[in-house]
């Protein structure tokens, strides 16, 4: 139970800051898109900046942390890696988000608020998801890429 209360907060926390900022709005994610269109609103990067913040600070005291608060120990991805799939999958994403000016917490939000259009995107969104389900679940090992400093 304690697991859906704090998923039931995060997730009104979310929602709260995402209609406060006017990012389930696609239209200021078109217009912060349109950089050399005229139209350009930069809302959406001080909304990214202000994220980076208190995400900073949430990094540091997990450090401390032996578990989070609703599990027994920290899940965190064991690959870390930059591969082909992982520059695939940001490259599609970045196209879905540029042409809808959605992502899914905002889709899922715009639910309430545009439901027509918000229904189109989340159907796709559920597509590609069960479309990811069905193709091999590890093609070709792809080595990470060099990420050398220069």
């Amino acid at each position: 139970m304690r697991r859906v209360i704090i998923a039931l907060l995060a997730g009104l926390l979310f929602g709260a800051g995402l209609a406060h900022s006017g990012m389930s709005d696609p239209s200021r994610v078109h217009a912060f898109l349109d950089i050399f269109g005229g139209a350009w609103d930069p809302t959406l990067a001080f909304v990214m900046g202000g994220a980076i913040v208190p995400m900073a600070v949430a990094w540091r005291i997990r450090r401390r942390l032996d578990a989070p608060l609703a599990e027994t120990s920290f899940t965190l991805p064991a690959k870390t890696g930059i591969t082909l799939s992982l520059i695939g999958g940001s490259v599609l994403f970045g196209i879905g988000w540029g042409i809808a000016g959605l992502c899914p917490g905002p889709a899922i939000a715009d639910l309430a608020i545009a439901p027509v259009p918000a229904a189109i995107f989340v159907a796709a969104m559920l597509g590609g998801m069960i479309l990811h389900r069905l193709l091999p679940a590890h093609p070709a090992e792809q080595p990470p890429l060099e990420t050398s400093h220069v």
